[in-house]
């Protein structure tokens, strides 16, 4: 069974790569012998990201690229490419959460912006490198949605909204690229010690109240949410596509 865990051989883009649940999925495909571009949209974010990852960079590429911007997306792919080889893996990671409040409330710039990283950036790069799956035999999505895509969270409708959207282009295109060879599949966070997340748990009585909605009685962490993305990715998940995989301590039971 390890050998259907290894993800030796196999090139990965994963998209907000330099932090939190991000870094923590690339650390994990290079420990488990992938070659990794990741990518953010800062210079300072992808050169502190590469100095963490000092012990494991051999097989590491970073690169400054915004996922709303079609241009940077293809020069992502075309850098992959250039330095690894096909690109078998993808991890549409990236995220951003501008507006707390109710939605009707919310400024129209709000929702464009969280539009823009959340769904469209997974969308289109999805379709840029499923193309190129599919002619070369097949490949593995994993995108990073979370539970407020299931349930509504409070004061985050806007985020939400796109996490439902993002779980259902889980699997729409699950769907469409089947047959192609091309799994799709989801990752639904619940509240992880992550920058996003800091007003959830920055203070000690939030971070209370989030634990005391979970079974499990705490707040997870981004080195949990690992095992699940190399599992999607490996090939002992080679018959698993469409899946939505909640990891939420229990919370939305």
């Amino acid at each position: 069974m390890s050998t259907d865990f290894s993800l030796h051989g196999k090139n990965a883009i994963i998209t907000g790569g330099t932090r939190g649940i991000g870094l923590a999925i690339v650390r994990g495909f290079l420990e488990a012998g992938a070659t990794v571009t990741l990518c953010s949209r800062k210079q300072e974010n992808v050169d502190k990201a590469v100095e963490e990852l000092a012990d494991v960079a051999a097989n590491l590429q970073a690169v400054v690229a915004h996922v709303g911007k079609l241009d940077q997306l293809e020069r992502l792919v075309a850098n992959a490419e250039e330095r690894f080889g096909d690109v078998d893996l993808l991890v549409n990671n990236a995220g951003t959460n501008p507006y707390y409040g109710p939605i009707v409330d919310s400024e129209d710039a709000a929702w464009d912006k969280t539009m823009e990283v959340n769904l469209r950036g997974p969308y289109v790069l999805s379709k840029l490198v499923a193309r190129k799956m599919v002619v070369n035999g097949g490949g593995s999505i994993v995108n990073i949605a979370s539970i407020a895509g299931i349930t509504a969270a409070p004061l985050q409708g806007i985020y939400s909204v796109t996490k439902a959207g993002l779980i259902m282009l889980t699997k729409v295109m699950a769907r469409e690229l089947g047959r192609d060879g091309v799994r799709v599949n989801c990752i639904c966070p619940g509240v992880i010690k992550t920058k996003l997340s800091s007003a959830l748990w920055s203070d000690p009585e939030a971070e209370k109240q989030a634990a005391s909605l979970k079974a499990l009685g705490r707040i997870g962490t981004t080195d949990e949410l690992v095992g699940a993305a190399i599992y999607f990715a490996c090939d002992a998940s080679s018959f698993t596509t469409g899946a939505v995989l909640q990891i939420d301590g229990g919370m939305v039971l």
